[in-house]
């Protein structure tokens, strides 16, 4: 674990503003649930994408490595980068935006949830259940780390901005053991929804499709997408007027060009903002207020 936590602070090209990041198993006492093999087209198209050292995959065993703030402000997000389901995007969307987090106060926590996945009838359903145990790790820990367990966001990348949208509205029984110690049954207090998708119906994109629905207890969301990214615009706009017909706080920004995966990058355009304009957000709701 503390090799991942070197690993991902050489990434960064430097240190933290924080102390060193350390890692932490989300279940030690064994990985709830059965693995799917891997079918031939998921190995086939896992040899497709190659090699890339910010590329992480085969995860059987999730973790979360939390990286501390000099000044924390009581705030606390878990980020789940994206990947299809197939691997995590560990640095422009994971450490980067540690941290980014990490400069604004916010005690950060990035998500090594398991994957590839895409051979479960429902892709998201582990994922969902590890960043769940990650919230419910940091509500745990939150005296000791300094963190508001009222103030527990989770911020997700196009698949993570699926895990995302089901921790933070599906309702029901869990399909894994809760351990009562841990409030991961709750689900985040916020959410940071990042050009992620898949909730609208095949064939009607105007509604959800069947089992998913935002409800009237949904936390409130900040929601950021490019116009050019497929479907993803319309994935985002349908959430946010769900938002808006139940009263629920949200925020839609849908910058006309930046495709899909522009994580942390840097430059000219205006979607390379989204960081301020999120950061604006969540100090006008509250969630950056000092303890």
């Amino acid at each position: 674990m503390k090799a991942f936590s070197i690993l991902y602070f050489v990434l960064l090209g430097g240190g933290l503003l924080g102390a060193e990041p350390f890692s932490m198993l989300l279940w030690p006492e064994g990985v709830p649930g059965t693995t799917t093999p891997l079918s031939e087209a998921t190995l086939k198209l896992r040899a497709s994408y190659g090699t890339h050292p910010g590329r992480l995959t085969d995860i059987t065993t999730p973790e979360m490595t939390v990286y501390r703030p000099e000044n924390p402000n009581g705030a606390a997000v878990v980020v789940a980068p994206g990947g299809g389901f197939m691997f995590l995007s560990s640095v422009s969307e994971g450490t980067q935006v540690c941290e980014w987090l990490n400069g604004l106060g916010v005690t950060a926590v990035l998500l090594k949830y398991r994957t590839p996945t895409r051979d479960e009838a429902q892709p998201f359903e582990k994922p969902t259940a590890d960043a769940l145990r990650a919230i419910g790790l940091v509500r745990h820990h939150a005296q000791e780390w300094g963190v508001d367990p009222g103030r527990v966001g989770l911020l997700g990348f196009s698949a993570g901005g699926n895990l995302l949208g089901h921790a933070a509205c599906d309702r029901g029984e869990r399909s894994y053991p809760v351990r009562a110690e841990f409030d991961d049954k709750k689900g985040p207090d916020f959410g940071v929804f990042v050009y992620g998708g898949g909730f609208l119906d095949k064939e009607d994109s105007s509604k959800f499709r069947p089992g998913f629905s935002v409800p009237a207890d949904a936390p409130p969301m900040f929601f950021v997408v490019a116009h050019d990214d497929k479907n993803n615009p319309m994935e985002a706009a349908r959430l946010y007027l769900e938002y808006k017909k139940l009263g629920v706080p949200a925020e839609l920004h849908v910058f006309t060009h930046g495709g899909h995966g522009f994580g942390m990058k840097a430059g000219e355009k205006p979607i390379y903002q989204w960081p301020q304009r999120c950061g604006e957000w969540m100090r006008s709701m509250g969630f950056l207020r000092a303890r």
